[in-house]
């Protein structure tokens, strides 16, 4: 378990001399805005960056649950709000410093234990470690190739991985699937990793994610400065395909700021180029975020379901039954804007549109509020297990439909 966790954070993990920022008895609450005009308070806040509010889940509408991190200094003001629009709260977590504290792993104890660029020596012939360029900060963003054969290349699976930096579980998961595909002898397993050629990158934000170990746990975007106060860009709103038409902010404290122009962060353009030069190579392209238990389908823009979102919807549904088989753990399927929210200007929706691949899905992973982004260590395991399986069906429906030629 030790290893499996080391893989994250090798490679991006930098000491920092900065103060680390604490969330003593700041509290998460549970609630659901029954008018448009608290709901155009909650979007006000969230796109203006407000500060003492932290949203953990996204504004999807009207009687729609939220999850919301108060600040001690905001409660009162916060209990106002609910009261003037009748509104009852439900208390979540009580302190959720309390939740890091106990998140089950730090990085500082595991670094230096294991490097997965051995991955490349431990398996010469099938994995290359891979550079896709460089964060504003200086960092490597690296991904692992796994390759059973030469022929391979026109059936390739790319797996974005931590575009948001707070989102630990992703990175966790994907190193999993590593392990899986270069370990795991199940025949349907070995079927996945010896008939595809597989491009993943277990961290794609390596700024973020450095800063949510050393600094905030809670950060979200990428560390290019904008101002004095304000740090980064959402790197998921940052793409050139129906960049800031919805669901994204031009305040650079915000949280969902789409930067100034598409592209305006060197991972971003890293990313872009490197995704550029495997083009029409691409047959699926799978984004591991969290939390909400969701898979959501192109595109973020519009509720119009585009090319091949039927047998998506399809496929997509079987994958989140074969995947609940394990634990009962339930996922909605749907397109973005549906089950979610309007998001423009992301990843998914950029390759989908550039290299009309077959198969483009976000996961958004465990849980549905209880602990967010701070699941607890020992749920990495069961998510690998349970992603894993839905993985495996999303092929299998895929190949039943697209049968492989000789």
């Amino acid at each position: 378990m030790k290893v499996l966790l080391a893989l994250l954070i090798l490679g991006v993990f930098q000491s920092s001399l900065a103060e680390k920022i604490r969330y003593d008895n700041h509290t998460l609450y549970r609630f659901v805005p029954k008018t448009q005009e608290l709901l155009d308070t909650l979007i006000e806040i969230e796109a203006s960056a407000y500060p003492g509010y932290n949203f953990f889940s996204p504004i999807r509408g009207q009687n729609v649950s939220v999850n919301l991190l108060v600040a001690p200094d905001h409660l009162d003001e916060f209990k106002i709000l609910l009261k003037q629009n009748n509104v009852q709260g439900e208390l979540v977590v009580p302190d959720i410093q309390k939740l890091i504290d106990n998140e089950g792993f730090r990085p500082d104890s595991l670094a230096g234990s294991f490097d997965w660029r051995s991955l490349s020596d431990t398996y010469p012939d099938h994995v290359t470690i891979v550079d896709g360029g460089q964060s504003y900060e200086g960092r490597d963003i690296l991904g692992v190739k796994i390759s059973y054969s030469p022929n391979n290349h026109r059936h390739t699976v790319f797996i974005e991985v931590n575009i948001h930096a707070r989102e630990w579980i992703t990175s966790a998961v994907a190193t999993f699937i590593i392990n899986e595909l270069l370990g795991n002898e199940d025949p349907e397993i070995r079927h996945l990793a010896e008939n595809y050629d597989w491009y993943i990158f277990p961290v794609f934000n390596p700024d973020g994610f450095a800063y949510s170990h050393t600094t905030n746990r809670l950060w979200r975007k990428t560390r290019q400065p904008y101002s004095i106060l304000c740090y980064g860009a959402d790197p998921n709103r940052n793409w050139p395909y129906q960049w800031m038409q919805g669901g994204a902010s031009n305040n650079p404290c915000s949280d969902v700021y789409a930067g100034p122009s598409p592209l305006s962060e060197p991972s971003t353009q890293s990313m872009f180029s490197f995704i550029n030069s495997l083009g029409f190579q691409i047959e699926a392209y799978l984004s591991l975020h969290s939390f909400s238990q969701m898979l959501l389908l192109p595109y973020g823009h519009t509720t119009d379901h585009l090319d091949n979102y039927e047998e998506m919807k399809i496929i997509g549904e079987q994958a989140m039954y074969d995947l609940s088989k394990r634990y009962g753990t339930q996922y909605v399927v749907g397109n973005i804007p549906e089950i979610l929210y309007i998001s423009t200007g992301g990843s998914m929706d950029w390759v989908k549109h550039e290299y009309e691949v077959s198969i483009a899905f976000v996961y958004e992973l465990r849980d549905t509020g209880e602990y967010g982004f701070l699941l607890p260590a020992e749920q990495i395991i069961p998510t690998g297990l349970e992603t894993m399986d839905s993985i495996v069906s999303i092929f299998k429906s895929y190949e039943i439909l697209h049968p492989r030629g000789n």
